[in-house]
């Protein structure tokens, strides 16, 4: 079997060089509402995603994210833009790091699916935890208590995705 969904699900792969060039707001917008429709546990949609495309507060996540992986490199490898997903703690709601984690999923196929490029990008809940990153949670207009579940860089390839790894043998077994 196959569609248009599997064939973007074999083909997306995580982007490590970006184009200066923003995105357009219909692009921004399309990714951003795949992620609303993620499965939320309970459909309590839990995630909350915000979208950061200003320079001044880019470098401020660069910044951040660099400071706890100990590089001075970018971690968001020069993306114009950075989508950063929250959720509730585990103490609040047990199933926010799943809730939030689908909801990445659901964007990087939608951006791969409009010829966007993204990766996923670890370190936010670190980043969050810090009081500079509780004030951006303040600033984001967002609830105290959510944790950073992780984030993507986007925005458009500048150069062609890699050829995918096989896939693991015995991946999957059917009893």
């Amino acid at each position: 079997m196959d569609n248009e969904t599997l064939k973007a699900i074999r083909e997306r792969r995580s982007c490590r060089q970006y184009k200066p060039q923003q995105i357009t707001p219909e692009e921004l917008r399309t990714v951003l509402e795949a992620g609303t429709w993620a499965a939320t546990g309970k459909g309590l949609q839990d995630p909350w995603i915000v979208a950061v495309q200003d320079p001044t507060e880019v470098v401020k996540l660069v910044t951040m994210n660099a400071t706890i992986m100990g590089t001075s490199d970018n971690p968001y490898y020069g993306a114009p833009t950075i989508v950063l997903v929250f959720a509730s703690r585990p103490e609040q709601w047990k199933n926010g790091m799943a809730d939030g984690s689908l909801v990445l999923g659901n964007m990087m196929l939608a951006a791969h699916s409009i010829g966007l490029a993204s990766c996923w990008i670890n370190r936010e809940r670190e980043m969050f935890d810090t009081p500079e990153g509780r004030e951006l949670l303040q600033h984001y207009g967002l609830p105290d208590n959510l944790m950073g579940v992780g984030a993507l860089a986007l925005g458009y390839p500048a150069v062609p995705p890699r050829e995918p790894k096989p896939r693991k043998k015995d991946y999957w077994r059917v009893i």
